[in-house]
């Protein structure tokens, strides 16, 4: 059959007892809530988070070290992933989201944060246009040879504002 004997009469039981449903509902372990930290020490971690997006997790556990609050570089981590904030740029989207409901006055090292990521942004080619069709990019590439009419080329255009291919 392609299954253990053990796994089958492990399944035959569960059918046994509640049936197909029992079969499909098996939810994965439950989180082990004992090894996770106190909710003074997350809350603190996402708090510092979000007051310096640009730290990586090592330098967040120091400076909240020199707080008074120990967790390690990898405790950090595994807070941010629960939080959404594992990277760089969403910790600058969870800022810009307190921003836009709280109003809060920058920092310097948040100000200087944002503005290294729209450096970031224009490097890479994005670049913000006041309306759409202001700045596109245009490519050619060659399709193929038809008889009698010639060489046949593709030209595609980009809308920086949308996004959109034309």
């Amino acid at each position: 059959m392609g299954v253990s004997r053990d796994t089958f009469y492990r399944y035959q039981e569960l059918v046994n007892d509640g049936g197909i449903d029992a079969l499909i509902n098996q939810n994965r372990r439950v989180p082990n809530v004992k090894n996770r930290v106190d909710e003074q020490i997350e809350s603190a971690v996402v708090e510092y988070a979000i007051e310096y997006p640009a730290h990586g997790q090592h330098r967040s556990s120091n400076e909240l070290r020199k707080k008074g609050i120990f967790v390690s570089g990898s405790g950090v981590r595994s807070i941010w992933l629960r939080h959404n904030l594992e990277n760089f740029t969403k910790r600058l989207k969870a800022l810009e989201d307190k921003i836009a409901t709280e109003g809060i006055i920058l920092s310097e090292s948040q100000i200087s944060a944002l503005e290294k990521k729209a450096q970031d942004d224009e490097a890479c080619g994005e670049i913000e246009t006041a309306h759409p069709g202001y700045l596109g990019s245009q490519d050619t590439f060659y399709v193929g040879h038809l008889k009698g009419v010639g060489r046949v080329y593709q030209q595609t255009y980009i809308d920086t504002y949308s996004k959109v291919v034309h």
